[in-house]
C-alpha cells in the first residue's frame, strides 16, 4: 500500500509541477503596490530584514525593500488559503556615480543628465556642478 501511495506521488508531481512563483522586483530603499485577488487575513514575509510590507486595507499591500537579497512573500485569506506567493528580489538603487572629492562625498543620480542628489552628507556649492568634471 504505501508503495502504491509513493507511485502515486510521485506520477502526480510529474504530471503537475509546482507552479512557478512570480517575482517582484523591488529596488532599496523602494516601495511597491501589490494588489491582491481576495481580501487578506495573514501577511508573512520571508526575511524582514530584506524587505517590509504594510497593509494598506484588505486587498492593497506595499512591499518596501531594505536590504539586498532575495525573500518571499506569503499572504493567506479569511479561510487560510494562500491567495498570494511572491519571490521578493531587493536590488540597489538607480545608477549612479559617487565619489570623494576634496574630502567631500558627491553622489549623483544618472539619467538623460546627471544630477547632483541632494541629502549628501556635505553641502552643495551654490554654483551648479557637472558630473563629467568632478
Amino acid at each position: 500500500m504505501r508503495r502504491t501511495a509513493l507511485i502515486v506521488a510521485a506520477a502526480l508531481a510529474v504530471a503537475f509541477p509546482a507552479a512557478a512563483v512570480e517575482t517582484l522586483t523591488v529596488r532599496m530603499n523602494q516601495s511597491a503596490p501589490v494588489r491582491l485577488s481576495a481580501p487578506a487575513r495573514d501577511v508573512v514575509i520571508g526575511n524582514p530584514a530584506i524587505a517590509d510590507v504594510n497593509v494598506l486595507d484588505g486587498r492593497s499591500l506595499v512591499v518596501l525593500g531594505k536590504s539586498y537579497g532575495v525573500t518571499n512573500l506569503l499572504v493567506m485569506d479569511q479561510a487560510g488559503r494562500l491567495i498570494l506567493n511572491r519571490q521578493i528580489v531587493v536590488s540597489g538603487p538607480e545608477p549612479g556615480i559617487s565619489f570623494y572629492r576634496g574630502g567631500e562625498l558627491r553622489s549623483y543620480a544618472c539619467g538623460e543628465r546627471c544630477e547632483r542628489i541632494s541629502g549628501d552628507e556635505t553641502q552643495a556649492s551654490a554654483a551648479p556642478e557637472s558630473a563629467a568634471t568632478p
